[in-house]
């Protein structure tokens, strides 16, 4: 039988249905669930009963709305097969872009470990893991992206050392201590790296600075007419502190959140400077800073709990689909009267599709098309005479 009457027998239209049926499994499960999941998820609104009475705004602050995200772990070269990094790095970027899209965010926080083997990477995969960063988390030029150093990002503390500290700082403007004032709102990220209290490279000049800043931050009660305030923002107004791991506490027991650590691991003590800061570290930070709200990532898993003077505390569970079934990242707002301002903030989590629905779904939609496909069988070929010619058999009926 020739080339074209080969080609005649094809039934195109089946073809093209089959194909279209695979794209639409494809499109809703890489692409519209993460809309509809996503579109559940809103900013939350400000409680004014809650606003901090003794800041006195003295300007007309606009919104600010701000993403909080940790531990993406982009996958490198050494640890993890090449099909589990590009489904991870698309399972990030779609969530990613999806929420910049319906959420639009004023700033975003990366809470440390954007690299799962930052420590490890030589010059050259150093540099394609930070445009790989940029691609994966593209934000609109009005979006303000900060990030903060962790320990597969520089290396715990007894890993770590210059050159790894600097190229990081150097990639994305993240030094040891950084402060920002937006819309008179502080912002404080720190390196938990440097937090080590031994006054090495890294952490003697990160306490240097965090003790200046709470000359800053404590000005007003204090006597000296030489003192001076943060720059933009108001007095009395408090800070709000990021970083990768989270302050001290004795284990995760404390933590209920539905997405927490998983029962059997919750009363296993937490290891002072490998799971959390250290008792004094934290106790430092307290009292130096005395923030109003603390951000961290690192375990994981979420937690939501109260420091010593009602100080709030929420850890970010991993964005990365890799480390938890059902990732999730927050959403702060200081809006007036909704979102993050000077005197008052709200908070709510956002869950990304679960990978066990996203699995469910194909293999739902896979024996939905296989049952299609046996049901409409006879007409892949056009008739019984046809078959017969071109294939030797008989139709199946």
């Amino acid at each position: 039988m020739s080339k074209n009457r080969m080609l005649h027998l094809i039934n195109w239209s089946y073809i093209l249905k089959l194909f279209l049926a695979l794209m639409t499994i494809l499109f809703v499960c890489e692409v519209l669930i993460y809309y509809i999941v996503l579109l559940k998820c809103s900013w939350p609104q400000l409680n004014d009963a809650l606003a901090d009475s003794s800041v006195k705004l003295t300007a007309n602050y606009k919104p600010v709305k701000a993403m909080i995200l940790a531990d993406t772990h982009l996958l490198g070269w050494k640890r993890g097969h090449w099909f589990d990094k590009l489904r991870r790095e698309w399972q990030m970027h779609r969530s990613f872009q999806t929420v910049m899209t319906i959420h639009n965010p004023d700033i975003v926080f990366f809470l440390g470990d954007i690299f799962d083997e930052g420590q490890w990477a030589d010059a050259m995969e150093f540099r394609h893991y930070v445009q790989r960063f940029h691609v994966l988390f593209q934000v609109p030029e009005k979006t303000q992206v900060f990030v903060v150093a962790g320990n597969h990002d520089i290396g715990f503390h007894y890993v770590t050392n210059q050159h790894l500290n600097s190229r990081f700082t150097d990639a994305f403007a993240a030094p040891a201590v950084k402060s920002v004032v937006i819309e008179g709102n502080i912002f404080i990220m720190i390196n938990s790296i440097a937090m080590e209290g031994d006054k090495c490279s890294l952490c003697g000049p990160a306490e240097k600075k965090l003790k200046e800043l709470s000359k800053l931050l404590h000005c007003d009660h204090m006597k000296s007419r030489k003192c001076k305030t943060i720059t933009g923002a108001p007095n009395n107004s408090r800070p709000i502190l990021f970083l990768h791991m989270p302050l001290f506490r004795k284990s995760e027991a404390v933590c209920t959140e539905i997405d927490s650590v998983p029962p059997e691991l919750k009363y296993i003590p937490n290891n002072e400077k490998w799971e959390c800061l250290s008792k004094n570290a934290t106790n430092k930070l307290l009292k130096w800073l005395e923030p109003r709200l603390v951000l961290d990532g690192h375990v994981h898993h979420s937690c939501h709990l109260l420091h010593p003077g009602a100080v709030p505390e929420w850890t970010v569970a991993s964005f990365s689909w890799r480390n938890k079934n059902n990732p999730s990242f927050l959403l702060v707002v200081n809006l007036s009267p909704a979102t993050i301002t000077p005197n008052n903030f709200a908070v709510s989590k956002c869950y990304m599709p679960q990978e066990s629905t996203v699995i469910t779904l194909y293999v739902i939609s896979s024996l939905g098309l296989l049952l299609w496909i046996v049901a409409t069988r006879r007409r892949i070929c056009r008739s019984s005479s046809y078959i017969y010619y071109a294939f030797k058999t008989k139709c199946l009926v």
